[in-house]
């Protein structure tokens, strides 16, 4: 699972091929030793996460939704993806 980003210690991963366990669009995010799937708006869908880290999670992905689904769309058809900027 390439990592798509990572900022103030949290790193953003999206799985290729990767629509059945969740059933929507989503990346995961890995904060020290918590980890939750987000959907595209930010929406925890799975785990746990600090409220102050999910806020940075939450801001980013509105910052960056045309890209996030833009890549979600590439990662499940083909094997090839690209990096999002993080937070600054």
């Amino acid at each position: 699972m390439p990592i798509i980003s990572s900022y103030y210690g949290i790193v953003i991963r999206m799985y290729f091929k990767d629509i059945e366990q969740h059933h929507k669009p989503h990346f995961h995010a890995k904060y020290g030793d918590s980890k939750a799937v987000f959907d595209l708006d930010g929406n925890i869908l799975a785990g746990k996460f600090p409220p102050k880290q999910t806020k940075y999670v939450v801001a980013w992905a509105d910052i960056h939704h045309d890209e996030l689904s833009a890549l979600w769309d590439i990662m499940q058809t083909d094997e090839d993806y690209f990096k999002i900027k993080g937070l600054e």
